[in-house]
């Protein structure tokens, strides 16, 4: 076995949980599993993580910040709203259809750190990195389009993230990607409908809160989006 620094260590058995996670569930992410994954000894997954709950916020992380990648998507110069939207809602969707094991992966860990008081933090960072993250990106529209949001981005990247769960974990029960993608394509239009000319008063803006520094990671991207990733959205 080849010998990588701890950090090199921790990312190779990350994204060995996240494979295992994505494709079996959390419940068959065991510390066993992840080192038959990563091929390595039970011995350096124990020197690496404390135990699978450490892991498994490990993996929380690297799904957020998949995430938060999403965000960092050029917005082409001088495009108008409709085409930036019409882009951002492309690059979502295909991101959700490509990563279905990691997009249920997401709701799983929401779900299981609810029940669980040792990781009970997951579940907030994954939505609070989510809302940063959009809120962001609706900053940059506004710079890119030239346009204001006609209300507070902090609303409007909660009612962004609340939506495009929903649209995701529809589509993770039925398949329907056709009503998935028309679904999101109508809620782009609505999101066109918040928005007023440069210099109208609107309501006072927040700045977007800063967002925790994550190492992106290869994989899946998930909007949750989560918030995703986050990939919830």
């Amino acid at each position: 076995m080849n010998r990588l620094p701890v950090a090199e260590r921790r990312e190779q058995l990350i994204q060995a949980a996240l494979a295992v996670a994505s494709r079996d569930g959390i419940d068959a992410a065991t510390v066993r599993a992840v080192a038959a994954e990563a091929g390595v000894s039970l011995g350096v997954v124990h020197y690496c993580f404390q135990d699978k709950d450490e892991l498994l916020r490990a993996v929380a992380d690297a799904i957020t910040a998949q995430n938060l990648a999403m965000t960092e998507a050029a917005i082409p110069p001088d495009a108008d709203l409709a085409t930036v939207l019409e882009l951002a809602v492309e690059g979502l969707w295909r991101g959700i259809r490509d990563n279905r094991g990691s997009q249920l992966l997401s709701y799983e860990l929401t779900t299981t750190s609810l029940r669980h008081s040792e990781l009970n933090q997951v579940a907030t960072d994954q939505y609070r990195g989510s809302r940063g993250a959009v809120e962001l990106f609706l900053e940059r529209i506004e710079h890119g389009a030239q346009v204001s949001w006609a209300v507070p981005r902090s609303s409007l990247a909660r009612t962004v993230v609340a939506t495009v769960d929903g649209f995701a974990l529809a589509w993770l029960v039925d398949g329907d990607e056709e009503a998935t993608v028309e679904g999101l394509r109508r809620f782009a239009q609505y999101l066109a409908t918040q928005t007023v000319e440069f210099g109208e008063p609107v309501e006072a803006q927040p700045a977007a809160a800063p967002l925790a520094t994550v190492q992106p990671v290869d994989g899946p991207v998930i909007p949750g989006v989560v918030e995703p990733v986050s990939a919830h959205a």
